[in-house]
């Protein structure tokens, strides 16, 4: 009887000891995607979307999860209205028929407890395409303020521009666009 009561124990103890997928709601307060590209070889600029949306799913024990980000393509932000509105129109980003960019993925890599790599695909003016995103850090932990736990992470990745039907003025205007993703998500 004791030893039937010991193996219930233990596999309970055991049981409890494994992690289970934790859901995480992306903050948009602070992940705002930005992305850089050469302007005819003059300087690098510099643009952001200010709307983002998401969820990450993560086991640590199991060193898996998805990822699910959905940005608000009309949010763009290049710091002038004027060229807000041209990178909106048909010969970019197409805001008004595509007003919405999604990056999703279910496979994560892990080096050790850390979090390197994220391949998924990102759909961005009705394209689907393979994307790895390079993560630079990754830290999980009890928020400080909110009282909850939280991740965050800074991914990068380069992509074509012309691979999304966005080609106009390449290669004057840079092909390669450096997408940096700062990420923080909160436990539900």
């Amino acid at each position: 009887m004791k030893r039937i009561t010991l193996l219930a124990l233990a596999a309970t103890f055991s049981t409890a000891a494994l992690a289970a997928p934790e859901v995480y709601t992306i903050d948009a307060n602070h992940t705002l995607p930005r992305f850089s590209y050469s302007h005819f070889g003059y300087s690098t600029q510099l643009s952001r979307f200010d709307k983002v949306s998401g969820k990450l799913v993560l086991d640590r024990q199991a060193k898996s999860g998805s990822v699910d980000v959905t940005i608000d393509t009309t949010s763009v932000d290049t710091g002038s209205s004027l060229f807000n509105q041209h990178i909106q129109s048909a010969d970019f980003l197409d805001t008004a028929q595509y007003p919405a960019a999604t990056f999703t993925s279910n496979k994560l890599r892990f080096e050790g407890e850390n979090l390197v790599e994220v391949d998924g695909v990102l759909k961005l003016k009705g394209i689907s395409k393979p994307v790895v995103l390079t993560v630079t850090s990754f830290k999980c932990m009890p928020h400080p303020m909110l009282k909850k736990d939280a991740c965050g992470a800074n991914a990068t990745t380069v992509i074509k521009r012309t691979d999304f039907n966005m080609g106009k003025y390449a290669p004057n205007v840079g092909d390669d666009v450096t997408v940096t993703l700062p990420v923080e998500a909160i436990k539900e």
